[in-house]
């Protein structure tokens, strides 16, 4: 079995050197590290993590806890693969704990990485309230990232987007270009951003003296068959609308086959508006209206401060990612422009 002794002669430089390398402590020049892991390669050498993990009291790893129930759909695969990729590039392993379906089962999945020794967690919480994480942030020595949700006590400890404003500002967008009769597809309602998107929708229509018809309004479940579902249930009510909004894109897409389906042409008949602006948006027939959530810019600012806590920094201020409305084929102007 190779030796970190053997790596060193092999790279030319001394075991602390190759020490320092694979702790990340200590300035080591670049041209050295990629002579020490050159010869880390050649050698097939496997430092013993466990020893290096007491030495340093680094386990170079970062947990991530997300509930199951959201695994499915295009925008928790393009949060995964970001927080992923973004952890490899800062040297780093992600584990991904399940929060299952409870706020209990939220709390074990966090101690487990804790348990793990993770340097620091990141949690996109389904059920924890915010009282509770604030409370989980001061309990606790490791960094802790709060994704999706403002938190009371720690602002500097959460990166969220303002749901209620871009659900105003599209609804408003489409009330700017001459629509009133708007339905809308909730999220789950169990769910922090299904309830904000739905009182941005709100919103919007009381700030323009438009009457809130229930009757416009149906329950989804983030599917694109609930999206289907939905657009079927406002049919059957004999509902007329000239535009509707979904609480994500796979509700909107469901509900454009099934406004397809029942012989609505779009956008003449029925606008459309989604959310998260995932990678498919643009290429459906129609290309759809979507609000961009910056996942990207927010998983980077989330690991980018744990890092810096990490490293002994510490951070007094807050910030708020905006949506931004994406216009595409999928809007059209209403009746009243």
């Amino acid at each position: 079995m190779t030796t970190m002794l053997e790596v060193a002669k092999r790279a030319g430089v001394s075991k602390a050197t190759v020490s320092r390398v694979l702790s990340g402590n200590g300035y080591v020049s670049q041209e050295t590290k990629e002579r020490v892991f050159k010869a880390i390669e050649e050698s097939g050498y496997r430092p013993n993590l466990l020893a290096r993990n007491l030495a340093t009291k680094r386990t170079q790893t970062l947990g991530l806890v997300v509930t199951n129930t959201l695994y499915h759909g295009v925008y928790f695969s393009e949060l995964l693969f970001h927080a992923a990729r973004m952890t490899e590039e800062r040297g780093r392993q992600l584990i991904l704990a399940d929060g299952k379906h409870s706020a209990e089962e939220e709390r074990e999945a966090i101690q487990y990485l804790l348990d793990m020794r993770c340097d620091a967690i990141i949690i996109y919480p389904r059920f924890l309230s915010v009282d509770e994480l604030d409370e989980l942030i001061h309990k606790h020595e490791q960094p802790v990232m709060v994704l999706n949700r403002r938190l009371r006590k720690n602002s500097s400890h959460c990166v969220w987007s303002d749901h209620i404003a871009s659900s105003q500002a599209a609804v408003a967008q489409l009330i700017a270009r001459g629509h009133r009769e708007i339905a809308f597809i909730t999220g789950s309602l169990d769910s922090p951003t299904g309830i904000e998107r739905l009182s941005g929708y709100k919103a919007a229509l009381a700030q323009h003296n438009i009457p809130l018809r229930e009757s416009l309004i149906v329950e989804g479940k983030w599917s694109p068959a609930s999206g289907a579902a939905g657009v079927a249930t406002l049919l059957a009510r004999g509902e007329r609308f000239s535009a509707l909004v979904a609480s994500n894109d796979d509700m909107a897409i469901g509900a454009i086959k099934q406004l397809h389906d029942s012989g609505l042409a779009l956008p003449q008949a029925v606008s459309v508006i989604g959310f998260d602006d995932v990678a498919i948006a643009p290429y459906i027939v129609p290309a759809l209206s979507s609000v961009r959530v910056p996942v990207t810019e927010m998983i980077k600012e989330t690991i980018n401060r744990l890092i810096f806590m990490l490293d002994g920094g510490d951070f007094t201020f807050r910030q708020t990612f905006a949506g931004e409305l994406m216009l595409r084929d999928s809007v059209t102007d209403g009746p009243h422009a």
